[in-house]
């Protein structure tokens, strides 16, 4: 079995991965708006805000990765007796296959970290919290029930933001709790002192807090010979260092380390990305996968979160549209899953650029094909087609069609200048497409009244447009297909 087929099988078997995730919790708020002027009072931009929202963070966003990977996470943490805290949990409750394992600590706020971005860019953030260890009695409740849910997983996490959940007394208790039953530890450290994460089967510091670690800086080049170190001194099986631009470097204890290149073709933002890391790894590791394989699946994780804005997730669709991606030519990277497709369009949407949509079956291409995709790249920055699937094609078409099958209509438009994107739906309209993408313009050919336009009625409520494309007279695919027939 390849490389690629040996991970592929790696990220189906991740939705059976039970991870237990214990750190410090957070509540990230985003808002995002544009900045057009500087303001007269003081030598800074003024954001015109067009939008607010929250999403969980620290070890929060930890299990919101596991859980877009297909994995169940039990999350377990400290937030405060407040509105923020509410927030959590009704974001937990939203977030599917998470389990709260929560503590609440009457004496402290929860942590709120919030971001002011302009388009792709963050102006400012504001954070909200208190650092102080957590009290004797609560860390004790937690180290208890936390153990208690470890029984019924298969791997522990600990997501270090020197928050003060993760004392010493919790953070051994734990690991060797978990250890004493067979199962990997994971710990995505912070801070100085890594003797409180002794035993741990793999810590994943980035480059600088590889130096803190060690106390000193570490050159270029050098990093391995540091975590080799660092493991020795601590007992730790393995360090993964991830090295940003440069990719990420596996130092086993006793082993070979291994360079994993970078796998971001964009990069829009790091936030998040050793959360996402830290989850795609201990879920591999939870499944029985080798260490080398589980640190190369977080690398292709990471290589997604970067290229989105804020903390991001990877999902396990992405994962294995990388993995395809890695053998295919430019073009064939067009062609992208309906979650992917969604978070590009976001990606764009953030840039200021204009967003159309057309649809079709698109089963043997004409010069009326051209036409109507010209057309509709001329009114947008960035053209989604989405295309029928064989299924939907049999059921609109009848016996026979399509002609060509899915893989090979999705490879011909991804292959066009005037096609930024496509994706396949096996649905028989594409009105659940439009209703996620909310695409700027809608096109489809003159042939069509607008009243009878799929979706033409969603996008004109927000204020979108319905173009209708010129037709190139003499040209269908009906009629071609007719003709051969005969």
């Amino acid at each position: 079995m390849s490389d690629q087929a040996n991970l592929a099988a790696a990220v189906g078997a991740l939705s059976s991965a039970r991870v237990l995730c214990v750190g410090d919790i957070m509540l990230d708020r985003y808002v995002v708006g544009r900045v057009e002027r500087v303001s007269p009072e003081a030598p800074v931009p003024v954001l015109r805000v067009e939008s607010r929202n929250g999403a969980l963070g620290g070890a929060g966003n930890v299990v919101r990765n596991l859980s877009a990977l297909g994995a169940c996470g039990v999350l377990a943490g400290v937030i405060g007796a407040d509105a923020a805290g509410d927030e959590v949990r009704a974001l937990i409750a939203e977030t599917p296959s998470v389990e709260p394992m929560l503590v609440i600590d009457t004496s402290r706020p929860t942590t709120i970290k919030t971001r002011y971005i302009a388009g792709a860019q963050q102006v400012l953030r504001v954070d909200e919290e208190t650092d102080s260890p957590v009290p004797d009695a609560l860390g004790a409740e937690l180290t208890d029930s936390a153990s208690h849910g470890l029984t019924a997983c298969d791997a522990l996490l600990l997501s270090d933001y020197a928050k003060g959940v993760l004392t010493q007394p919790l953070t051994q208790a734990l690991i060797s709790a978990a250890l004493g039953c067979g199962k990997p530890v994971v710990v995505d450290p912070k801070g100085r002192d890594y003797h409180r994460y002794r035993g741990a089967t793999v810590v994943t510091p980035n480059r600088s807090e590889l130096s803190q670690a060690v106390g000193a800086a570490v050159p270029r080049g050098e990093e391995a010979a540091a975590a080799r170190a660092l493991a020795v001194e601590h007992g730790f099986g393995a360090v993964l260092v991830t090295l940003g631009r440069d990719g990420m470097l596996l130092v086993p204890g006793d082993g070979a380390p291994l360079h994993l290149p970078a796998e971001a073709r964009e990069v829009f933002d790091v936030s998040g990305a050793g959360d996402t890391v830290a989850a795609t790894l201990t879920a591999a590791l939870a499944v029985g996968r080798p260490l080398a394989e589980s640190a190369a699946l977080a690398n292709i994780a990471a290589g997604i979160v970067v290229g989105k804005v804020g903390t991001a997730v990877a999902h396990s669709d992405e994962l294995l549209d990388a993995l395809r991606r890695q053998d295919r030519r430019a073009d064939e990277r067009k062609i992208v899953s309906a979650t992917a497709m969604a978070e590009r369009v976001q990606r764009w949407r953030r840039r200021g650029l204009r967003v159309g949509f057309t649809n079709g079956c698109f089963d043997l291409m004409h010069p009326g094909h051209l036409s109507l995709l010209r057309q509709a790249r001329g009114a947008c920055d960035r053209l989604v087609v989405a295309v029928n699937a064989d299924s939907s094609v049999a059921r609109l078409k009848g016996p026979g069609r399509p002609i060509q099958p899915e893989s090979a209509r999705a490879l011909v438009l991804a292959s066009l200048a005037a096609v930024d994107a496509v994706v396949v739906f096996s649905a028989d309209t594409p009105i659940d497409l439009i209703r996620s993408l909310r695409p700027d313009v809608l096109v489809k050919g003159a042939d069509y009244a607008v009243d009878d336009i799929v979706g033409a009625d969603v996008v004109q409520s927000y204020g979108g447009q319905v173009v209708l494309a010129r037709l190139e007279p003499g040209y269908s695919t009906s009629t071609t297909v007719a003709r051969l027939k005969a």
